[in-house]
């Protein structure tokens, strides 16, 4: 990785934005040049990054002369204009949002888990898995390879964080009113989410799930290439400020014990076992606020289903949900 790139990133005054320049200073990325890129109105401020004051431009069509990389992280619609003219101005795109996950051109990648799916991308194109998917794979890969995973249900429950910085003022106004007899509306959330939480996260489908729940189906039978896994989720939004936590039932192919399960998750990069109740260790949100790696604990064998264990994962949605699984995917290239 010594040649240095010309990176950009869109959506750069965003959170995960603001994430992805931190993980590029921490991980010592070789960036020879760096490109910020936003809206109009975020067009002219200056963020800084090892050291300099780099200006914010605003985004358009031109704005990828010479980028090697260009991370976006700037919703859909963005990447679906803009995202195409970074790819033939040359630049491999690595795009946050889920506009093209299921697109059988463009590869959707975890760095730990198949890495070589980033190698061939015809389009110039590869997507960021969703953060919540991110996180239940972290867990449940190391166990597939193991035992062969066979089908998944899981639940979710996700930090306001992931509605955006919103979503953060909004929980903050409403115990500051709750706290002080105030009235309030919610307008992030369809109900009150201080000391509350909502069984709804994205909009629901025909169905009945929410296309949040669904794309832990679809996107992991991609990232895993099991075309028949079966996957049940219900996606739960928490008062909690940051780093999703999921409660997962996986059953297997094969038989499995929590003693095997542990040790399949020895030395793999990216999930630590934090598994002692007997000691009230147990991986929480904020264990995993800033940080790199997912935790992985409350491992039992499932008293239902053969073959079966349940689980408890929590992660970083901002950072390895996102920001930084880009930057790891920047790395294979």
């Amino acid at each position: 990785m010594s040649e240095s790139k010309h990176v950009a990133i869109v959506g750069a005054t965003g959170a995960v934005g603001e994430e992805m320049l931190l993980c590029l200073e921490q991980r010592n990325f070789p960036v020879g040049k760096l490109t910020l890129l936003a809206s109009a109105r975020s067009a002219g401020k200056k963020i800084a990054f090892r050291g300099e004051e780099i200006v914010v431009q605003e985004l358009t069509h031109e704005s990828f002369a010479g980028v090697d990389i260009a991370l976006f992280s700037a919703g859909g619609g963005i990447s679906l204009e803009f995202g195409p003219s970074a790819a033939a101005a040359g630049a491999v795109v690595i795009d946050n949002s889920s506009a093209f996950r299921m697109d059988e051109g463009v590869p959707l990648v975890v760095p730990e888990i198949n890495p070589e799916a980033a190698r061939n991308h015809p389009k110039g194109i590869i997507a960021n898995p969703n953060c919540t998917t991110i996180i239940s794979l972290m867990a449940l890969a190391p166990l597939h390879g193991k035992f062969g995973l066979k089908s998944i249900i899981a639940s979710s429950y996700q930090a306001v964080s992931g509605s955006g910085a919103q979503g953060i003022v909004e929980l903050e106004e409403q115990v500051k009113a709750i706290a002080n007899g105030l009235p309030f509306t919610p307008k992030v959330y369809p109900r009150q989410i201080a000391f509350n939480v909502i069984p709804q996260v994205d909009s629901f489908t025909e169905s009945g799930y929410t296309k949040e729940e669904l794309k832990m189906l679809h996107e992991g039978r991609k990232i895993l290439g099991l075309a028949e896994l079966k996957v049940s989720c219900t996606c739960v939004r928490v008062p909690v400020y940051r780093s999703h936590s999921v409660s997962i039932t996986a059953q297997f192919e094969r038989p499995v014990d929590v003693a095997a399960a542990r040790a399949a998750f020895a030395g793999k990069p990216g999930i630590q076992v934090v598994d002692d109740p007997a000691n009230k260790l147990f991986p929480v949100p904020l264990d995993t606020t800033g940080k790199d790696d997912c935790l992985v604990g409350r491992i039992r064998e499932n008293l239902v289903l053969e073959n079966a264990l349940d689980l408890w994962v929590v992660g970083d949605q901002v950072r390895k949900g996102a920001a930084l699984n880009a930057v790891q995917i920047a790395e294979l290239l």
